[in-house]
């Protein structure tokens, strides 16, 4: 659709979705109902003749994406603890437009789900360890086996004796 690149129509557009809460607003006791939900679409539909419900609802899945995008960047900003020229302004032109969906905008819990770190029965360091806790230490050494000339075969010897040459 041509008229979604024009910024005054996508403008109107954006502030005509903000006038209907119900799509946007979780809260809304109406934002859970499909016919009120489809009849606020078809009313924004009209505002859009050459569209169709699913092309409209892909469209403004886009612009709450992109604005998402966005919002992360300023925030990240925020927290990295960063001098006030330094933080991120946002490049989208229609951003502030679309800071009504802010607060809606919540984080979801990470899913990565590392169980806690059991605490350590080794020593850390070889002044802890003791004669009762058993286990590696970092600063044994490892004796190399030694072989004399009589523990050795004949061929052995000679190959041992050539390499040492």
């Amino acid at each position: 659709m041509k008229q979604f690149k024009d910024p005054d129509f996508l403008g109107e557009f954006i502030d005509r979705y903000r006038d209907m809460r119900n799509l946007w607003e979780v809260k809304n006791p109406l934002f859970s109902k499909k016919t009120a939900r489809k009849a606020s679409l078809d009313k924004l539909l009209e505002f859009v003749p050459d569209a169709d419900i699913k092309f409209e609802d892909k469209k403004i899945g886009s612009l709450r994406s992109m604005h998402r995008k966005e919002l992360q960047k300023v925030q990240k900003s925020l927290r990295s603890g960063a001098a006030a020229e330094d933080i991120y302004v946002p490049s989208l032109w229609y951003y502030s437009r679309m800071r009504f969906l802010e607060d809606q905008i919540e984080s979801r819990k990470s899913l990565l789900t590392l169980p806690a770190p059991l605490p350590s029965t080794l020593p850390s360091t070889p002044a802890e360890a003791s004669e009762d806790q058993p286990g590696p230490f970092i600063l044994e050494e490892i004796e190399e086996p030694r072989w004399s000339q009589e523990d050795l075969s004949q061929d052995e010897a000679l190959e041992c004796g050539t390499q040492e040459v």
